[in-house]
This record gives C-alpha cells, sequence and structure tokens, in this order.
C-alpha cells in the first residue's frame, strides 16, 4: 500500500503558537512549545486518522534505541502514542515543559501509591 506523507508546519491547537517543519528527515507530531499534538496520524506522517482531536502530552518515557519519547493521549478517542522529542536546533522541544511534565507524571504516580498503601491498611 502506497501512502503518501506530510512534512508541514502547523498552528498549534494547544498554544496557537506557529510551528516549523522539521528539516532532518522526520515529522513533526508534537508542539514544542506546549508539547500537545493533534490525532491525524495513522502512520507517521501520513495525515489519514479523522479523530483530529488534540492528544495532550501525559508522561516522559526513555526508549533504548529512539531516546526520549513524549507519551501522548488522545481528548477525543483515548488512544495512546508515543513522539520521539524534536532534536532540532531552530524549534526544539522546551525543555523547561518536558521537565514540568515529568514532575507531573511522577507526582501522580507517588500518588497512586500513597492511595494504595493507605486502602491496604
Amino acid at each position: 500500500m502506497s501512502r503518501t506523507t506530510e512534512n508541514t508546519g502547523f498552528t498549534c491547537g494547544h498554544c496557537g503558537r506557529e510551528v516549523a517543519a522539521l528539516v532532518n528527515g522526520s515529522y513533526r507530531n508534537h508542539c514544542p512549545h506546549c508539547l500537545h499534538s493533534l490525532h491525524v496520524d495513522i502512520v507517521p506522517g501520513d495525515r489519514l486518522n479523522d479523530c483530529r482531536a488534540l492528544m495532550r502530552p501525559v508522561a516522559v518515557e526513555h526508549h533504548s534505541a529512539k531516546g526520549y519519547m513524549i507519551v501522548h493521549q488522545c481528548t477525543g478517542c483515548g488512544t495512546r502514542g508515543r513522539n520521539r522529542m524534536a532534536d532540532d536546533l531552530y524549534q526544539g522541544d522546551d525543555l523547561d515543559a518536558v521537565l514540568a511534565l515529568m514532575r507531573q507524571a511522577v507526582s501522580r504516580h507517588e500518588a497512586g501509591h500513597t492511595n494504595r498503601r493507605r486502602t491496604r491498611v
């Protein structure tokens, strides 16, 4: 099956900032400022998904071969996906936003453990 791919810039649906296309051979799939994405791809770059809802960043994970990945959850259909952090000198991911996301994920994780310990007593 042949597919058409797009590597284009866009206006972020969450924060409204302009986002440039990547020039390193990869596809831009999230805003480097607020880390939100749109549920537009079935396969990276194909723009064939009909959902089109915002995908909010929920975590950061490390993959041994791909590096740090931002985990997104679709606000429309609930699908989760991972996207590589953008390695771009012109418009790379905002490290303060990445660190804030990591802190939020740790806080949620710790709160879950605290709640579980309380219910066991």
